[in-house]
């Protein structure tokens, strides 16, 4: 019996792959906001059910960020307005 577990990720590049490590950061495939496993707003989403298929799982912020994602608001609000103010039309 094989007890090793893997996990599905997303890499820089939006491409899943299997990774030994679980992920670090969790994502909404739909709205393309990423944030912290634990985030109120993901949580509250997934207790009503309709969450859950669209989420993605990212190894760190970094690939997060170069798959197209935006940091949640909610639970990672001074890298939301880092992101807004770089994105902010001038």
């Amino acid at each position: 019996m094989n007890t090793e577990k893997s996990w599905v990720l997303l890499d820089a590049q939006g491409n899943t792959f299997l990774s030994e490590q679980p992920g670090t950061l969790g994502g909404h495939r739909g709205s393309r906001i990423y944030g912290r496993l634990d985030c109120p707003a993901a949580l509250r989403a997934i207790a009503r059910g309709g969450y859950v298929r669209q989420r993605v799982f990212f190894a760190d912020e970094a690939s997060a960020r170069s798959a197209g994602y935006r940091p949640c608001a909610r639970c990672l609000p001074q890298a939301y307005v880092a992101w807004h103010a770089l994105t902010a039309p001038t």
